[in-house]
């Protein structure tokens, strides 16, 4: 039973002070450049256009030295590497991760001094992830990481995550801070979600299923993408329809698809093997849901630490993004796109679709198909191949899928393998076939009304 215990005006500020700061720039929708966007993304952009002429010398440099560091790290075990944790769990990886950091290495080597095979460095392969993508996550990770520990430190979860949990515990079985993740994706980056839910799991508010669940499903397309999407295939006047397809396709998604394997298999324990208390949501005798709430937030907000705290959080937070995760992007999403590229491998595998897409009578179906697995490795491919269809009622089809889909390896689907949320390449393909079959025909439905 917990006590109720009176808090300072200072506990109140150490609370109110940082979590509406950071809800102002990971939640507050604004309009910038004829787009709604955050605060954080403006901030991100702001700093890639300051640094467009480096950054992609940086971001290689960055990859190149991770390569070498873990290679050193795993051959010499440097005694101030592997006595520090922080370092340790950088640099000291497992033997499939540092072969994913060397050939990420090799990648952003030969494609940023434009040397060796095409296939590796063409602008549709590694020059895409390297000169688009890259750039991008090191601007979002750099603010995002930095300021994040804003939302997460001082107590805004705590309270907004008891006010929803009679919202998300009954519909998705997850807890009420899980929505926060959600709304920081969808109004930011995918990459924000993901990177607030690996650090929620690493501190044991959610368990392995309920991580996940939201990595897979609640890391939603920001606005500014999906427009950028609908854009690509000609139908930015359909926007408000297209958008509000994809929050009605993805709401269905997010009740079915981890009711089925594999996400259903995944055990209700925390990271430390410990199981998930059921009285964790419970709301003591004495407190109504508002209060409890506030009672927890002060509790975070009293034992948050100073200034100083929350910098070495933050700067932990960008060091592990940055140095963890962009030479991963570089290696997974590269090898995607050769496939997606180079080979009739996804032409093949969206074969099996083009009898359901003549069930669900959709134009130029075989067409279509081609476009529907190589969403698993970019997003924004299917959208590039469908600007050369002609049916409009297509085109807004395969858009909308492609951002519904969620699991693409040049970002979310190795951002997740590369985070500590514990899925893996094999169980991210099957969600993405799920979310696939489970989108489209709702997808399909909304496009029988409106065309």
């Amino acid at each position: 039973m917990s006590e109720k215990k009176t808090h300072n005006i200072k506990t109140m500020l150490t609370f109110i002070i940082p979590s509406l700061i950071g809800l102002m720039l990971f939640m507050m929708p604004i309009s910038y450049n004829d787009a709604i966007t955050i605060p954080i993304a403006i901030i991100s952009k702001g700093l890639q256009s300051l640094l467009s002429d480096v950054l992609v010398g940086v971001v290689t440099a960055i990859v190149i030295f991770t390569a070498i560091a873990s290679l050193l790290t795993k051959i010499v075990q440097p005694k101030f590497i592997v006595e520090q944790r922080f370092l340790n769990s950088l640099f000291n990886v497992s033997p499939i991760w540092l072969i994913v950091r060397i050939l990420g290495a090799i990648f952003v080597a030969l494609t940023f001094f434009n040397v060796g095979p095409e296939a590796i460095r063409s602008g549709g392969t590694g020059a895409l992830v390297l000169n688009d993508l890259l750039p991008v996550l090191f601007s979002v990770f750099l603010f995002a990481g930095m300021l994040l520990p804003l939302l997460l430190n001082f107590g805004l979860l705590e309270l907004l995550g008891t006010m929803l949990t009679k919202v998300m515990r009954p519909i998705f079985n997850l807890p009420g801070r899980s929505a926060i993740d959600c709304m920081a994706s969808w109004l930011g980056d995918g990459s924000v979600g993901i990177l607030m839910t690996s650090k929620q799991y690493e501190a044991r508010f959610y368990t392995q299923r309920e991580a996940a669940v939201i990595g897979t499903t609640f890391s939603a397309v920001s606005i500014t993408f999906s427009l950028v999407v609908i854009s690509q295939v000609k139908l930015e006047h359909l926007f408000v329809p297209f958008y509000l397809t994809v929050c009605l396709a993805g709401f269905v998604a997010a009740i079915v698809v981890p009711k089925l394997p594999p996400l259903s298999w995944k055990k209700d324990i925390y990271v430390d093997e410990t199981p998930r208390h059921s009285d964790d949501e419970m709301i003591p005798a004495g407190y109504n849901v508002f209060s409890w709430g506030m009672h927890q937030a002060l509790n975070k907000a009293s034992a948050a630490g100073g200034i100083k705290h929350t910098l070495v959080d933050g700067v932990k937070n960008v060091v592990d993004m940055i140095f963890g995760v962009i030479p991963v992007v570089m290696g997974i999403g590269t090898i995607a796109l050769m496939i997606a590229e180079f080979t009739p491998i996804f032409e093949y595998l969206g074969m099996p679709f083009i009898p359901l897409l003549e069930l669900l009578q959709v134009p130029e179906a075989a067409a279509a198909s081609k476009t529907i697995m190589v969403g698993f490795a970019d997003m924004f491919i299917p959208a590039i191949l469908a600007s050369s269809i002609e049916s409009d009622m297509t085109r807004f089809i395969i858009a909308t899928l492609s951002v519904t889909q969620l699991i693409y390896m040049s970002e979310v689907g190795a951002l997740l393998i590369g985070s500590k949320i514990p899925v893996n390449f094999l169980e991210l393909f099957v969600v993405f076939i799920l979310r696939t079959l489970v989108t489209l025909p709702v997808i399909a439905g909304v496009a029988h009304l409106i065309f």
